[in-house]
């Protein structure tokens, strides 16, 4: 395997493999064959996971194919297993997230966090090596942040794996941990990240009229970058220390929209799991890249200004695929006893729950005008009603409608009396639903909920965690509203 400084022959005799000395972090995957198994596990990991020993172009092409066959076989196992559908290698290729979740399908959620979970290692393997595959190749290590881009990532990957290497040392400056933080680069990091927050909610919301992947997730990423190449450009500080103050960026700047009624405390409690999820490993790409002795904010004033650019291509090509969530119940009264709880059910008793007290809208009773198919039902909300007309009336087995106006989906939880956040009315749209009750072999109903929906959130492999879990809940408090009604418990 190629190396940018080949270890030379032994001045000494060659010691025991116990005592064998560190591999040269210069020297790639080929010093590891020295070692015992147990350290070139842990040498293996330290070269995927870190931010110090030089990546080769040979090591990047290898691990780069071996891993992307690893994800989309795990992809491609659990839509399989989810769906029973085939989730093919040009679907995994796809460069728009929303067609990506199109090719799915529906899945459970558990399968959906399991997927989203597994994605984060696989993302910071791919930043962390294309960081320093960027160094060993004399380019700089910015580049790294077009491992964000879509389409231009896979030229920007292949291109890494054809450069070589630089000149001999010029990718090899140590790293140096000191403890003492300088407030200096803190407060500019958290003060660019604050503006940058406002600036791409305001251009994205106000403007391209999307909540798109570019601002919940390459503007935390960037936020970080930016933080942790502050706060180590004036001398390198400790991991844990440039994490807390990315941390503390991001907080800051959800304080911000909230401070500007541009955002409710809800949305933000939502959003802050992901957006911390993809600042960390960003501060930690900026802390490397200010430790390996680029000081220059030229580069760091062109990051922040294509974020816009890839916000404005992104809103041209977003998808809204359907997502279905059915919930199921089980009661003690035959079906023509349960239907007419299913057209129309009164007041549902007050239910404790977190989200729903704090605002998202829950329901509260449903009334029918008319009987038949075109009679037309009213699912009340505590934000207003949802207007359903009847599209398949089969008592009592089937009741379907469609929904052709509902309610915003929550007063947001804020300071101010009115808050403009558009996707309160507009990103999560109920399409239709539906009640298909099946008589059990013991007299007993099987009562099944559906609601199809779509969601202009991205990613919405994240935002639609939320939405089943919501509209999951929803369904299990009419649901059992309707089981009191008809067993005459209620």
């Amino acid at each position: 395997m190629a190396s940018s400084s080949p270890p030379g022959p032994p001045a000494e005799p060659k010691p025991s493999p116990a005592q064998s000395p560190s591999p040269d972090p210069s020297s790639g995957v080929s010093a590891s064959a020295q070692l015992p198994l147990g350290a070139r596990v842990g040498y293996v990991l330290r070269l995927l996971f870190g931010l110090r020993l030089t990546v080769e172009r040979r090591t990047y092409a290898l691990a780069g194919c071996v891993l992307m066959a690893l994800k989309y076989a795990l992809d491609a196992g659990a839509v399989y297993l989810a769906t029973g559908g085939t989730f093919t290698p040009l679907d995994y290729l796809n460069p728009v997230l929303s067609m990506r979740a199109q090719a799915t399908g529906p899945m459970p959620m558990a399968v959906q966090v399991a997927m989203v979970l597994w994605t984060l290692p696989f993302m910071w393997i791919g930043v962390s090596m294309s960081l320093r595959r960027s160094i060993h190749a004399g380019r700089s290590p910015w580049w790294c942040v077009l491992f964000f881009v879509p389409v231009v990532n896979y030229v920007y990957m292949l291109t890494l794996c054809l450069l070589p290497p630089a000149a001999e040392g010029a990718s090899a400056r140590p790293i140096h941990v000191v403890v003492d933080a300088p407030l200096r680069g803190a407060l500019i990091g958290v003060a660019a990240g604050v503006v940058l927050t406002l600036a791409m909610t305001a251009l994205s919301v106000f403007v391209l009229g999307t909540y798109g992947a570019s601002l919940f997730v390459g503007t935390p990423f960037i936020i970080g970058v930016t933080t942790g190449f502050a706060f180590n450009r004036g001398g390198a500080r400790t991991p844990k220390a440039t994490i807390g103050v990315a941390s503390l960026a991001i907080l800051l700047s959800g304080l911000g929209l909230l401070l500007f009624a541009l955002e409710g405390v809800l949305c933000l409690l939502m959003a802050a799991p992901l957006a911390l999820a993809v600042a960390i490993p960003g501060a930690l790409v900026g802390a490397a890249i200010a430790q390996r002795g680029n000081r220059s904010w030229t580069q760091t004033a062109l990051l922040i200004l294509f974020l816009p650019l890839f916000g404005a291509a992104e809103s041209q090509a977003v998808r809204t695929p359907l997502y279905q969530v059915a919930t199921t119940i089980d009661i003690d009264a035959a079906p023509d006893q349960v239907w007419p709880n299913v057209i129309g059910f009164s007041e549902l008793p007050v239910v404790r729950d977190f989200w729903f007290e704090r605002g998202v809208a829950h329901p509260v009773r449903a009334r029918i005008s008319g009987s038949g198919v075109g009679a037309v039902r009213y699912c009340e909300f505590s934000t207003g009603a949802f207007v359903e007309p009847i599209t398949v009336w089969e008592p009592p087995t089937r009741l379907a409608f469609d929904v052709t106006a509902q309610p915003p989906s929550m007063r947001e939880w804020s300071p101010y009396e009115d808050i403009h956040a558009p996707h309160i009315e507009h990103s999560l749209r109920s399409q239709r639903g539906e009640f298909v009750l099946t008589e059990l072999p013991d007299g007993r109903t099987r009562l099944v909920g559906s609601t199809w929906y779509t969601l202009d959130l991205f990613p919405q492999a994240y935002w639609s965690l939320w939405s089943d879990k919501l509209i999951h809940d929803i369904h299990g408090q009419v649901l059992a509203h309707i089981a009191a009604l008809s067993e005459g418990t209620r």
